[in-house]
């Protein structure tokens, strides 16, 4: 890149202010009190993101007479639910490819209960009034490079012989039709299966839905310990301890209060970047009039959108594992990434040379080995757990609440029958394995896309045995 644009790319963060852009928003709601005495409940639902958030809400649709506390170390939706790119998709696999090499023989009832899934998500929307400009318009998984046009050509004739015919292959004069960058060189359009909506006001309107069904709300109240007391279970918080007969745990990327599954999961460290709000002219340029979600075929990926008001979000592509999986705010933000960032942008689309950056921020994501949740029960099944979203946990988090709850329940449905919830992933290894396996599978990974998608020993090794690293 010549010397003046890298000026110009620079000049574009000059201005981004480092904090999310969903939660940087006057009509935040105010965070409900601490816990600060002893309670008891039927059901206690420890993380207010959205795997708390749908657990404590379809607890009380299956039940309006249990008794439901939420608890939560900060306020609802600050950590991932506050700072995700606001794509709620479908899939509960983490894509089509995903389901279809893990779980080939349940994939039907997989893309069924996804779909099913959804649409609850958009009618408890409704339901519950909640103002998160939901809109149901699809995504575009685009091409960028030669060999990605193919791929993409070769998964929609895969899904429609086995049946799965919803995704629309776009050349590229269509795909441009649709969003004009000079990179695009196909896409594949899922229609109906994913929805673009605001995540923080999301979760803000699932804690308000929680609270006009009964459920008692403590915000930065920590859950610090989990032992059995009597039928029961105890949670110990800073203040006060909370008595239940079941506990569902949504921490997700959070240490866990079972032990013995944080294994499963290590954080890894995503960014994202969003404009100002574009002018008519800048919008005419670039096209994107039905509004769909996108994001590119690459290894390292970026997915992008655009909002109500005409601003574009820009993230992913550099996902950041610290090294032992610490979990630290410092991470929170790494220029290095936003200039990276700021860079592929304008090189996605130049016509937008001199746009801003409004907001840069990142977050730790919790991901697995499978890529998708896994699912389980701890103390005798008195305590339920879901976690391994990896960064599709917008949609996916409403079912890992049914599942939950299932489990508490002891109900055998057609969920807890599911291969995916009664297997679990591989786990990572002790560190310095675990950084020395993802910072070789990130470099190959990164390899793979600058040879035309040619994947490595190290690659091979990995799908061999299920495993990889997603960005």
């Amino acid at each position: 890149m010549a010397p003046v644009a890298m000026r110009s790319v620079t000049r574009s963060l000059s201005d981004a202010l480092p904090v999310s852009y969903w939660l940087d928003d006057p009509g935040k709601p105010a965070a409900q009190p601490a816990l600060t005495s002893d309670e008891s409940c039927d059901l206690l639902v420890i993380g207010a993101g959205y795997s708390g958030l749908w657990t404590a809400l379809l607890a009380k649709e299956r039940d309006p007479a249990r008794d439901v506390v939420l608890i939560e170390s900060k306020e609802a939706g600050w950590a991932a639910s506050g700072r995700n790119g606001g794509f709620c998709a479908a899939s509960l696999t983490h894509g089509f490819a995903n389901g279809l090499a893990r779980w080939p023989g349940e994939l039907a009832k997989l893309e069924e209960l996804g779909a099913r899934n959804l649409d609850g998500i958009e009618e408890a929307v409704a339901r519950y009034g909640i103002d998160c400009d939901f809109e149901r318009t699809g995504e575009i998984d685009v091409a960028t490079e030669p060999h990605q046009v193919q791929e993409l050509r070769e998964l929609q004739e895969e899904a429609e012989r086995l049946g799965f015919g919803g995704a629309v292959f776009l050349d590229r004069d269509a795909v441009r039709a649709e969003v004009d960058s000079p990179t695009f060189l196909g896409g594949l359009w899922d229609r109906d299966g994913v929805a673009m909506l605001h995540p923080a006001k999301l979760a803000w309107g699932l804690k308000q839905a929680c609270l006009g069904l009964g459920v008692r709300i403590y915000e930065n109240t920590r859950g610090l310990s989990l032992t059995s007391s009597g039928a029961g279970m105890a949670v110990r918080t800073p203040y006060g301890r909370v008595f239940a007969r079941r506990v569902a745990l949504g921490t997700n990327i959070f240490p866990s209060l079972v032990r013995r599954i944080r294994p499963f999961t290590v954080p890894v460290y995503d960014y994202a970047l969003m404009t100002e709000p574009l002018t008519e002219e800048q919008l005419a340029a670039i096209g994107w009039k039905n509004r769909q979600g996108l994001g590119d075929s690459a290894n390292q990926f970026h997915y992008f959108r655009i909002t109500p008001d005409n601003r574009i979000l820009w993230g992913g592509y550099d996902a950041i594992y610290p090294y032992k999986g610490k979990l630290d705010s410092e991470y929170d933000h790494r220029p290095e990434t936003y200039l990276k960032l700021a860079q592929h942008f304008f090189t996605c689309f130049p016509q937008l040379d001199g746009l801003r950056f409004s907001h840069a921020w990142g977050g730790a994501i919790d991901t697995c080995s499978r890529f998708s949740a896994f699912f389980g029960t701890a103390h005798s099944g008195r305590v339920a757990y879901a976690a391994g979203y990896t960064g599709l946990g917008v949609g996916a988090t409403r079912f890992g609440g049914d599942v939950m709850l299932d489990l508490l329940d002891g109900e055998r449905t057609e969920r807890t029958e599911l291969q995916m919830v009664k297997s679990k992933p591989m786990p990572f290894p002790p560190e310095p394995i675990a950084w020395t396996g993802i910072a070789l599978t990130k470099w190959s990974l990164a390899r793979a896309d600058a040879r035309g998608g040619r994947r490595n020993l190290w690659l091979k090794t990995m799908d061999k045995f299920g495993l990889g690293f997603d960005s």
